[in-house]
This record gives C-alpha cells, sequence and structure tokens, in this order.
C-alpha cells in the first residue's frame, strides 16, 4: 500500500530568513526553516528547532511571499533543524521549483535514503561534516548516526551532485590533529568543495570564541591544495 504524499500545509516551519547571502555561496535566497532532528549535539545553535512543532510562520504564507519574490531571489534553502525530517519536504521542494526558484538544501546527512529520493528537486546541497565519522555518536547520541552521514556523502559524490561539505570547528570539540585527518579522509573520498567555519557555541556553555590564531594558519595552508575549493569562514 502506497503511502499518501504528506501535505505541505501541514510542514512544521520553525522560522524564515527573507534574505541571505552566505546560506548558499554566490546566491541571494530565502531561508525556509524546517523543526525536527534526530540527533542531539550539545553545541546545536539552534536548539529551538529540535522539537517537530510549528513556530509563526505557515508554508502557505511562505508560497505567497515567494510569489512576490521572483526575479528578485535565486533561490530558496531548507534547512533546519533536519528537513529531511520533515515528509512533506518533496512537495515543498517541487512547489518552490514551479515558481522558478533553484532549490537547495542543509543537511547533517541523518536521512540518506530520504536524501537520494529528493536530489532530483535540489540544485545545491550543503552536507555537515560534524567530526570523523567513527566519532559522531559521542556528539550525536545516537548510535549510527556517523555511518548515516557518510552514507549521505556517498550518495552525493555517486550522484555527481552540486555540494560541498562543511565542519562547525570549535577548539574545545576539535583539535588540529583531528581536523587535518578528517579534511585527509574527506579528499581520499573525492570531496572538492569543503570548508571550515567558526562554531559559535550556543550560551549554556559559556566558551570563549575560538583564539584569533585558530585554527593556525600553516595548517589551513597545508589543508587548502586538498581540494578545489577550501576556506575557513569566520562569520
Amino acid at each position: 500500500m502506497n503511502t499518501p504524499p504528506a501535505d505541505p500545509a501541514a510542514a512544521r516551519i520553525g522560522g524564515l530568513t527573507p534574505f541571505s547571502s552566505c546560506d548558499w555561496p554566490g546566491k541571494l535566497c530565502a531561508v525556509v526553516f524546517l523543526a525536527g532532528c534526530p540527533w542531539r549535539c550539545g553545541y546545536c545553535h539552534n536548539p529551538h528547532l529540535l522539537r517537530r512543532q510549528n513556530g509563526e510562520t505557515r508554508w502557505p504564507d511562505i508560497l505567497h511571499w515567494l510569489q512576490s519574490r521572483t526575479g528578485l531571489l535565486d533561490g530558496v534553502v531548507f534547512s533546519g533543524g533536519e528537513p529531511l525530517q520533515e515528509p512533506a519536504l518533496p512537495a515543498l521542494l517541487e512547489q518552490t521549483r514551479a515558481l522558478g526558484f533553484a532549490t537547495g538544501l542543509h543537511t547533517g546527512g541523518a536521512y540518506p535514503q530520504r536524501l537520494r529520493r529528493v536530489l532530483p528537486l535540489l540544485d545545491w546541497v550543503g552536507l555537515d561534516i560534524k567530526t570523523d565519522f567513527g566519532a559522531y555518536p559521542a556528539l550525536t547520541g545516537l548510535p549510527r548516526s556517523g555511518e548515516q552521514t557518510e552514507t549521505s556523502l556517498h550518495c552525493l559524490l555517486q550522484n555527481n551532485s552540486n555540494f560541498e561539505c562543511r565542519s562547525s570547528i570549535h577548539p574545545h570539540w576539535h583539535n588540529e590533529i583531528q581536523l587535518a585527518a578528517l579534511a585527509r579522509r574527506l579528499a581520499a573520498l573525492g570531496v572538492a568543495d569543503y570548508h571550515w567555519q567558526q562554531l559559535r557555541p550556543p550560551p549554556s556553555f559559556a566558551l570563549p570564541p575560538a583564539p584569533a590564531d585558530w585554527p593556525a594558519p600553516q595548517l589551513i595552508e597545508e589543508i587548502a591544495p586538498l581540494f578545489q575549493h577550501f576556506s575557513y569562514r569566520e562569520h
């Protein structure tokens, strides 16, 4: 028995950023945040999106607003939370593309089979690589989470998808030896577009920001040649 498609009007929308120039590199986009995530990473900067609950905005309102943005935005990125947890995501992508927008996705890779199904509806994917795949359970609180992300990465590589990998890093959770090993592993797998971005811990951790000289410039110079595109983003 086939499961009926999820109603896009019932999607759990956690929020909307009307304009962003950094969530999809090189594109001016809107960002739709979908609520719900199976993982419980202690440093999550969107803890209000962990539960599948609605915010103040509903999808029909966003769709109506997007109609007025045609020609002004390049695309729409679906983020979270973990947007692949939303059953209505395929319908949201279809309706967005029907308006003429390119579609992007931010994902941690928790649902590789769902990712595979929506790839034909996506123009770009940003895949978060939190740490070495074997160390994921200690971060996410769930077994096999690293295996899920690795499978998602292979899915993107096998389908020649337009994607980047990025790791949010902080010296409290990552040391430079681990970062170098992770970068080399990703390069060996065939990742061409990889970026480190500064992780800003939530106030509950009361941690200072990363030092100005971390990661070391020498490490960045060592890692950069492994990829076609590499950077350390401090925003």
